[in-house]
């Protein structure tokens, strides 16, 4: 691959689609920052995503996710991932769209529950079924999801460096994010 990084290639999709971990696979074979929207919230707030939820409530951590959004795409071109709801804001979209390229981890229900089931820091599972709230969860934002500029599936199985690969040969089919 020649060339160098012109955009940020964005992460978007569920909690538990791998972002993260992909994400910084992706950012080594390229050779680029790897950011994390999710981390950068918590490190200026200095509390975790869950307890800004709790504390604060989802509109408030919205809020503060959109503005480090723009803050973080406003550097120099990385790869970022960001958390399972921010894609879903228009203005998040717009302000990617703009300055980055966005990339969905579409992951299947099966998969993402085997995931995150386990984990106590997922906040908007914290209910009586958590296992359906996922489920529509993924149902709610698919379509929205839908809108990102290249979609990649990640599948049961697949290595996150088989996965980081399979984003990159996505990008390669679409070179809108290189300056050559």
């Amino acid at each position: 691959m020649m060339g160098r990084l012109e955009r940020s290639i964005v992460l978007i999709g569920m909690m538990g689609a791998g972002k993260t971990a992909v994400g910084g696979q992706l950012a080594r074979l390229l050779q680029v920052p790897f950011l994390d929207s999710d981390e950068a919230i918590e490190a200026a707030a200095n509390m975790t995503v869950a307890e800004i939820f709790a504390r604060d409530g989802e509109a408030f951590f919205r809020r503060k996710e959109a503005q480090v959004l723009e803050r973080l795409l406003s550097g120099p071109p990385c790869v970022l991932s960001t958390g399972g709801g921010a894609f879903l804001c228009a203005r998040n979209r717009h302000v990617i769209a703009q300055r980055g390229v966005s990339v969905w981890l579409k992951v299947d229900l099966d998969l993402l529950w085997a995931r995150v089931r386990q984990r106590t820091t997922r906040p908007l599972l914290r209910t009586a079924n958590p296992r359906q709230t996922l489920a529509d969860l993924l149902a709610a934002r698919t379509p929205v999801y839908a809108l990102a500029d290249v979609t990649v599936e990640a599948t049961p199985g697949l290595s996150v460096e088989a996965t980081a690969r399979r984003v990159l040969a996505a990008l390669e089919a679409r070179p809108v994010y290189r300056e050559t």
